[in-house]
């Protein structure tokens, strides 16, 4: 069938809306059309200094739509239902899939080559019939996408699905990096560096998981006031900043964790975070580098003496087919808040013009959304 999506044809370049030819569904596989995708950080990232494996390559991560075609199948996903792609693909039988870290799953090392994992093969292709690889295997960028059952999550249909996209994404990696990475604690001090759509996830994990101060760390003044609506109590315009409030709030001992979730790291901040948490403290990177970054000033002997933790996060530590529709419980219950994360919604054919309101600090979280 034809369908529309958006794809960049080298890194770095700039997201073009083209005509697209879509294969059927195979087995283990569904085809869904989109009604909703956030616009990730991590996207603009191919755009600009992370490379894929083929070009061109449809982005999008982050997404949540109706199956419009499914074989009869292990998870029951059948025509109608309503689902979440999960940006981290889950096998259920490799080694992390099985003791509990579906976000390190081995499928994950393709997502970003293009063709499906299992044997090389492309759902997507251009009218002329050349491939067209897939971002994380699913190409939310796409009006319909065909995807491997491993990156779907059956959700309740009763769940609006333009706020259910950001788990996909932004929530579970914000909220995990608080609560299952840093492990905040009842009364414990927080640093959010970066209060976007991560930054957004993040403070409402530390505000679920007890935390009695919790400072928002931004230069733009919109998020930083943005940050109340999320849980924020104190807000600053840098870490050192926001590293001598943490001290006052504390006696002098420093924060007890910090996560990072700017869009692009800058490799000085983790040795500031590091030297703004207590002993014993932790620093959660979530956000991205260019692949090219491999050095960070980190304070070796502060880090050592002091015995910090520093901790990567990928997808906040959380599974996919069991926390994707936790945390969707949690918003119907009025204890997560995705409804303030969405600034403005555009139309596929603006989507470019949705990165570059990202880039101006203009968004928490811009969304697609489909006809």
């Amino acid at each position: 069938m034809q369908t529309r999506g958006a794809v960049i044809r080298q890194t770095p370049g700039e997201l073009e809306v083209v005509d697209l030819e879509l294969d059927d569904p195979r087995q283990d596989e569904v085809q869904v059309k989109l009604v909703a995708s956030g616009l990730c950080h991590s996207d603009s990232h191919h755009m600009s200094d992370v490379p894929v494996g083929t070009y061109p390559f449809a982005l999008g991560h982050e997404g949540a739509g109706i199956v419009t075609k499914a074989f009869p199948n292990s998870k029951g996903i059948k025509e109608g239902d309503h689902v979440v792609f999960t940006a981290i693909p889950s096998c259920g039988h490799c080694r992390w899939c099985a003791t509990g870290m579906e976000n390190l799953c081995d499928l994950k090392d393709g997502i970003l080559r293009g063709p499906r994992w299992t044997d090389g093969s492309f759902r997507l292709h251009t009218t002329d019939g050349a491939p067209v690889g897939q971002m994380c295997g699913i190409s939310t960028f796409v009006e319909t996408t065909t995807v491997s059952l491993n990156s779907v999550v059956k959700i309740d249909k009763d769940i609006p699905l333009d706020k259910a996209c950001l788990v996909g994404c932004a929530v579970s990696t914000g909220w995990g990096s608080a609560v299952n990475l840093a492990r905040v604690q009842p009364g414990e001090t927080v640093l959010v560096v970066g209060a976007g759509g991560i930054g957004a996830a993040a403070l409402q994990g530390a505000l679920h998981a007890g935390a009695a101060n919790i400072v928002a760390v931004d230069p733009v003044p919109f998020k930083q006031e943005t940050a109340k609506l999320f849980g924020a109590t104190h807000a600053a315009g840098s870490v050192e900043e926001a590293a001598e409030l943490a001290k006052e709030l504390t006696h002098g001992q420093g924060a007890d964790s910090a996560v990072i979730a700017i869009g692009v790291r800058d490799s000085s901040i983790v040795g500031a975070a590091l030297r703004a948490i207590r002993k014993a403290g932790t620093v959660v990177v979530a956000s991205v580098a260019p692949h090219s970054a491999d050095e960070a000033p980190i304070p070796l002997s502060n880090l050592t003496l002091n015995q910090k933790h520093l901790v990567g996060s990928l997808f906040g530590g959380t599974n996919g087919n069991h926390d994707v529709n936790r945390l969707l419980d949690l918003y119907r219950a009025g204890k997560l808040n995705l409804d303030d994360m969405i600034t403005r919604t555009y139309k596929l054919d603006e989507i470019q013009q949705g990165y570059h309101d990202l880039h101006a600090g203009k968004n928490l979280r811009g969304v697609v959304l489909f006809d």
